[in-house]
């Protein structure tokens, strides 16, 4: 599926960017960060891995609630 294919040459780009030094990234360097990120979770939301990643944050914030009760 193409939309998988886009997806993982997203997630290359945003470990590329993040892996820079913290102190050299300019404000826009960090918005264009973002916006890829956010690209990178549409592609990834209606897939099979993206609803799977859904469910697990799903149950973890799940357990965080419950043990703070």
């Amino acid at each position: 599926m193409v939309t998988i294919d886009v997806a993982v040459l997203l997630a290359v780009i945003v470990v590329l960017r993040l892996g820079r030094r913290t102190q050299s990234r300019s404000r826009n360097d960090e918005k264009l960060t973002v916006v890829i990120v956010l690209a990178l979770g549409v592609l990834i939301a209606p897939t099979s891995v993206g609803r799977g990643i859904h469910d697990i944050l799903g149950r973890l914030a799940n357990s965080i609630t419950q043990a703070g009760r």
